[in-house]
Order: structure tokens, then C-alpha cells, then sequence
């Protein structure tokens, strides 16, 4: 027999939860607590499936009974009325909008509370402000290539096409997780490959000639500036780290009884953990950097705020004082450097290089077979290769 307003009204809650039955599907759940529950009972595709409609008496008889019947023309055209009222929540979400400003900072923060590195939130942050004169208060909904185009073109007009490049990789990573969390339907920046100037690449700045390095490790021995900084940069030459990873590093990384390394993927490149073997040279110079150690637990301090970490151009700028510019030597390509001889030695297995440099194997079947660290000859060629600096210095001081 259907419901009817009074019959609900006199319905008493029982110690279990039972049910009112109204008719073609419809019925009241009422609960020990007392709450009273529209539900619609269907099949689908030969499954038995519910529907929720509300609570009793916010969703009166009534109603109720109109939302069962809405629900039961959905199936007479072949639709799963769960499915739709899903579908409709999605378009109702993406109709709301949220402009790009605000979903490229939700996109950080996601990025922040995975762990990213400081370093690389505060690049991706400059990056995406790029946008802000012409995407920033635009919807997502309605960026089209057009207007992504545009605001490339503007990074573009300056000569600086790595950038306008490195700016449509980043919108595009926030469209698609827009795409992923339901603010848009397309990702408008993938229409734009090819449509960009490429730069010319042009790699790290680097010595690879031995009587040359030998003559920058005399310079670096002879340096004049702040001792911590040519400490830094003889750290760099010997073990061949990126240097963000030697600058932003801390004392409680070394071990010095096992004379290791020990880098936490947070500040790594491919957010992997890696180890470097120090040589004895490395060790020496770790001891004469701790002299210098205050109360920082950070090797390279800042002089006017401890708890920070030098700046990411100090190195780079120690090396323009000794006379040697950008298109010569980067603090970053002491790693060229090494990585050249070492190969053109023979002595070396070329995986355990790679290693070394914290390189990540791009072939998916290569990496699967090459997980080794290979340790014990990474130990001996870190050995190998301070001698070597050594020997350079010798060779050009006769």
C-alpha cells in the first residue's frame, strides 16, 4: 500500500533499521537514530541498484515520489540514474569556474604537501607568474590555445624561448590537473607543440682540457674571497655534485667514519636518495670547512641569516672573480667535466658514472635490469678522480 503523509508521520524508529514501502521503487529507511532516508530500488543492465533521494521531511511524499519518477524515465531511455546525477554534479563543478591564479596556486600546494623541494616550488612560482597579466584572472573553462599562445608570444618577443617553452610545460601540467579534478575538459597547450621558437641547446659551460683544469684548481687553491666559498667550490670539482645539492646540504648528511654522502631524494633532481663516496681529499676539506661551522647545521650558511642557505649564484660568482666567464665555467659543469674524463679514461664502467652523476636510465627495460648502485667502484673511482685533480695541479704548477 503507497505512503501516505500521516503514515510517515506516525512511523516510530526500532532497534534496527526497517523500511516503508511507498511503490514502484520508492521507500522510506527508517533508522534506530530516527533519521528517515528516501531511497529508490531499480535494476539496471540486470543489477539491483539504489538511488538516494533525500531526507524525510526536507524531501517531502511528493517530491520524493517526482524524483523517482525523473529517475525512472532515465531508465526507459537507457540511462543508469546514479550515473547521470554524477555527471551532473561534474558539469555543475566545472560550471562554478576558478580562475587560473587560483588553481595554479592549488596546483602548488599540491606540489608542496608531496614534498617538493623549496627550490623548485619557488622556480615553478616565478614560472607561473609569468601568466598572471593574461591568464591569471581568465576561468580555466574558457582558455583557449589562442590565449595560452599569446602569453607565450610575450616571453617570446624578449629573445627568452627556453623560458616561453619551460612556461607552456608548466600550464599545461595545471590544466591537466584541472582536467583531473574535474575544472576542465581539455588541455589547450598540447595543439601548441611546434608553434614555439626552440632555443638552441646549449650546454653547461665546462673545462674538459687537463692542463686548463689543472690551472682553475690552482686558481680555486689561490682564491681570495670568502674561504667557505672556495671550500664549496673545491667540493664541487671533487665530487661532482649538482650545486644545489652541495649548497643547500647539512652537516648531519655526512658520516665521515664511512666516508659517505648521504643526499635525501627531497632535494634530489629525481627525488631518489643518492649516496656519493668521499675520497680522502673531500674529507680534508669537509674538516677545514668545519672550522668555520658556527651555529648552523648547514655547510654553506648565509652570512646574513644562518638559517638559510648561501645563494644559488654564490659559486658561480666566486668563478667570475678568478677571471673565467659564463661561456668558459659554470659551477654547474664541474659535472661535464668529470663525466668527460671519466669516460675518456676507460678505466670506468659507464652505468657506474651515470651513478655518480645521479643519473636516471630513460629506457623503462635498461632501468628495470640496471638498479645497482655500483658502490665499491664508484668508491674507487671517487678516489681516482681527486688524484687526478691533483695531478692537473701538479702538472701545470712544473
Amino acid at each position: 500500500m503507497p505512503l501516505s503523509d500521516v503514515a510517515i508521520r506516525n512511523l516510530k524508529s526500532r532497534e534496527k533499521p526497517f523500511k516503508a514501502t511507498d511503490s514502484h521503487g520508492l521507500y522510506l529507511l527508517i533508522n534506530p537514530t530516527g533519521s528517515r532516508l528516501w531511497r529508490f530500488k531499480y535494476r539496471f543492465n540486470g543489477k539491483e541498484k539504489l538511488l538516494a533521494l533525500g531526507s524525510y521531511p526536507l524531501v517531502g511524499l511528493k517530491l520524493a515520489r517526482e524524483k523517482r519518477d525523473d529517475a525512472r524515465l532515465l531508465l526507459v531511455e537507457g540511462y543508469d540514474p546514479s550515473i547521470e546525477r554524477k555527471r551532473r554534479k561534474r558539469q555543475e563543478f566545472l560550471e562554478q569556474g576558478i580562475s587560473f591564479s587560483d588553481l595554479a596556486a592549488e596546483y602548488l600546494d599540491k606540489l608542496r604537501r608531496e614534498g617538493r623541494a623549496a627550490q623548485t616550488l619557488k622556480k615553478l612560482g616565478w614560472i607561473i607568474s609569468l601568466t598572471e597579466a593574461r591568464l591569471g584572472d581568465m576561468e580555466v573553462k574558457d582558455i583557449e590555445t589562442q590565449d595560452i599562445l599569446a602569453c607565450l608570444r610575450v616571453i617570446e618577443a624578449e629573445g627568452k624561448f627556453e623560458t616561453a617553452g619551460r612556461l607552456r610545460s608548466t600550464i599545461g601540467a595545471i590544466l591537466r590537473y584541472a582536467i583531473a579534478t574535474g575544472r576542465a575538459t581539455t588541455d589547450p597547450t598540447q595543439a601548441l607543440k611546434g608553434a614555439l621558437i626552440s632555443p638552441r641547446k646549449k650546454h653547461r659551460s665546462a673545462l674538459t682540457d687537463k692542463r686548463e683544469l689543472g690551472a682553475l684548481m690552482l686558481a680555486i687553491d689561490a682564491y681570495s674571497g670568502e674561504p667557505k666559498t672556495a671550500i664549496g667550490l673545491q667540493l664541487l670539482a671533487i665530487l661532482a655534485p649538482r650545486p644545489g645539492e652541495l649548497r643547500l646540504s647539512s652537516w648531519d648528511e655526512f658520516d665521515f667514519e664511512e666516508a659517505t654522502w648521504r643526499i635525501p631524494a627531497e632535494r634530489m633532481k629525481m627525488r631518489l636518495p643518492h649516496r656519493v663516496p668521499l675520497p680522502r681529499q673531500a674529507v680534508g676539506w669537509l674538516e677545514d670547512l668545519a672550522r668555520y661551522r658556527q651555529k648552523s647545521d648547514l655547510l654553506f650558511p648565509s652570512t646574513r641569516d644562518w638559517k638559510k642557505a648561501i645563494s644559488e649564484n654564490t659559486f658561480n660568482q666566486a668563478i667570475r672573480r678568478m677571471g673565467y666567464d659564463k661561456d668558459m665555467v659554470t659551477a654547474h659543469g664541474f659535472r661535464a667535466t668529470f663525466s668527460t674524463l671519466a669516460n675518456e679514461s676507460g678505466k670506468w664502467n659507464p652505468d657506474a658514472i651515470e651513478r655518480a652523476l645521479a643519473h636516471v636510465e630513460g629506457n623503462d627495460v635498461r632501468r628495470a635490469y640496471a638498479r645497482g648502485e655500483h658502490w665499491d667502484e664508484r668508491v674507487e673511482m671517487a678516489q681516482w678522480w681527486a688524484n687526478e685533480l691533483d695531478l692537473y695541479r701538479e702538472q701545470v704548477a712544473v
